[in-house]
């Protein structure tokens, strides 16, 4: 009996083991997917802390289509930060070139080098920016029949690929919370994102979704000349490990993606009412300046989707903080859907306004009310 005691305990400690070294195998593994694609340092970066990564999934081998991401994790403590994915419209405009570098990203090119942006939103967050639709920036596809007729569900599968496989690359986040932020056409892709997601999650869950904050739809206004000139540097693409495939010259707004027109006149906001009805907060935010899309536009479209859900007001029309001075304006329904603007804002809010931005962005993750008082 002793002897048959011995032989299992053995046998269970050589199959620990063995599960042991096959985890960190495993984890050796994805380590080294996402090693390989570490950007050491981007030309003229002043020195910093965090880490970022930066390259391509490809979300479709036969056509070899890829999509191009860059990610900078939290500069403090990222393992406790949540993981928030930016998408920039268009449709076919860039997250890299408007929303990392231009707007809320850790740094903003100025002449020959880049200076760091004090607001930035890898201070709350690990922020992961990504060039989608295909075509867009410098996500390509070697098959170029593949830019016509792109549209809203094509974007959405291949969004939802590019995560799956991304956490591949990156298992640690595999289990973080996530939010997807965005803004001008992204208050399409954003949406019909996240529903794909909450389906997908009926199956096994894949997704720890946890909110969603947009600017509703419409196209993006252009990026500075600095960012266009440094991201077409032979340097910097290559401390991305990013390259130009079927074009000369990265672009602000892609002039290979025919985007389907007719998906623009597509009401999005039955999309928005059912992720609520699946419990996921929303924020719709808005630059009170927007020439765009003008606020009163964008405070009815969520009135109306808190009248159809039957979400009684939580916090009436107030205003709200930002330091010593009024960051903007705020009304919350049912505790879950929120409409703020940001004071002095334009489209771009986080580019025209980055300190208001960067409280409204702090609020949201931390699922608190906007500031009261200063």
């Amino acid at each position: 009996m002793a002897s048959l005691q011995c032989k299992t305990m053995a046998l269970a400690i050589a199959l620990a083991l063995l599960l042991q070294v096959c985890f960190f195998t495993k984890v050796q593994s994805y380590s080294t997917l996402s090693s390989a694609e570490k950007v050491t340092q981007l030309p003229g970066q002043p020195q910093v802390s965090f880490q970022q990564f930066a390259g391509y999934v490809t979300v479709d081998q036969k056509k070899q289509r890829a999509l191009f991401y860059y990610f900078v994790e939290a500069e403090v403590d990222p393992a406790s930060k949540p993981l928030v994915l930016w998408l920039n419209g268009g449709p076919g405009c860039s997250s890299l070139g408007v929303g990392a570098f231009s707007e809320n990203g850790p740094f903003r090119p100025s002449g020959n080098v880049l200076v760091r942006n004090e607001y930035s939103w890898n201070r709350e967050a690990n922020v992961l920016y990504l060039e989608s639709p295909i075509g867009v920036g410098f996500s390509y596809s070697t098959d170029s029949s593949t830019y016509e007729g792109v549209n809203d569900k094509i974007t959405a599968r291949d969004n939802m690929v590019f995560l799956q496989k991304w956490f591949l690359k990156f298992p640690q986040y595999r289990n973080r919370s996530l939010y997807i932020t965005g803004e001008s056409y992204a208050g399409h892709y954003i949406p019909q994102l996240a529903e794909i997601m909450l389906q997908f999650n009926k199956k096994g869950n894949l997704f720890n979704l946890k909110g969603i904050a947009q600017v509703t739809e419409t196209v993006d206004v252009c990026v500075e000349d600095e960012t266009v000139n440094y991201l077409n540097r032979r340097d910097v693409q290559k401390a991305l490990h990013a390259r130009l495939v079927g074009v000369n010259r990265w672009l602000v707004c892609s002039n290979v993606l025919d985007y389907e027109l007719l998906d623009l006149e597509i009401p999005i906001i039955p999309v928005v009412g059912r992720i609520i009805k699946a419990g996921i907060p929303v924020l719709v935010y808005s630059g009170d300046q927007d020439s765009v899309i003008p606020l009163t536009g964008s405070r009815t479209l969520v009135h109306r989707l808190a009248e159809e859900l039957r979400l009684r007001t939580s916090t009436p029309y107030r205003v709200w903080f930002s330091g010593m001075q009024v960051g903007g304006w705020t009304q919350v329904y049912g505790n879950i859907l929120s409409f703020a603007t940001v004071r002095g804002a334009s489209h771009e809010a986080p580019f025209s306004q980055p300190e208001r931005s960067l409280v409204l962005f702090k609020a949201f993750l931390e699922g608190r009310p906007l500031p009261e008082s200063f």
